[in-house]
């Protein structure tokens, strides 16, 4: 279902005024679809979804984004969910392919993303594809893999998809962007937002 939408999406991003925020919106809206959070998600909800993403606000980091994203060379960007990592890939796009690298779940956890996932999502032609070496349900630096480390430390922009990267990355002095859905009330005071709401936060706001 999500990579039939992929080239009406692609479409709508290619005539926004804004395509980079218009990809960012549409990657945040794909976070819905989220086992941990919901389960028997529809797939009119997705649909609903994606299809008023971009009237809700963007709240967060804006101009710091353009603005980082524009003079970065090396970009790490950790996946969240399986369903979602479609919609990464509009997003993907926009930051320049030649500059990404994609993380994934080194196990299966949850609805996680997999290597298996983004090649079913068509990502490893278009992005080298990393497994952090951990099964857990978020980027836990001590339990990855040290190649994953390595890329980490040496990207000079990380964008983060997801509660789970948030709750385990937030105080990790990286210049990193959050990007997620608010889900719940401890995330919702976490970012000073209500449950709902789009966030592309800078990790700095949370140090």
């Amino acid at each position: 279902m999500a990579l039939q939408l992929l080239p009406g999406l692609r479409d709508q991003v290619a005539a926004s005024d804004e395509p980079l925020m218009t990809a960012a919106h549409l990657a945040i809206a794909g976070n819905i679809i989220d086992l941990g959070a919901k389960s028997g998600l529809h797939e009119d909800e997705v649909h609903e979804a994606l299809l008023h993403s971009t009237e809700k606000p963007l709240e967060g980091d804006i101009e710091v984004f353009r603005s980082e994203v524009a003079k970065a060379k090396r970009i790490l960007y950790l996946a969240d969910n399986c369903g979602e990592i479609v919609f990464d890939t509009l997003l993907i796009e926009q930051l320049g392919p030649q500059r990404v690298t994609l993380v994934v779940r080194g196990m299966p956890i949850i609805n996680d993303a997999t290597r298996e996932d983004a090649i079913t999502a068509g990502l490893d032609q278009i992005v080298p594809i990393l497994g952090n070496g951990s099964d857990v349900p978020g980027t836990l630096l001590e339990d990855c893999s040290e190649e994953f480390r390595k890329t980490f430390d040496s990207a000079d922009l990380i964008v983060s998809k997801g509660q789970g990267n948030l709750e385990t990355l937030s105080h990790c002095g990286k210049n990193i962007f959050f990007l997620l859905k608010v889900k719940c009330p401890v995330v919702a005071e976490s970012v000073g937002l209500p449950v709902g709401s789009h966030v592309l936060r800078h990790g700095r706001n949370f140090s």
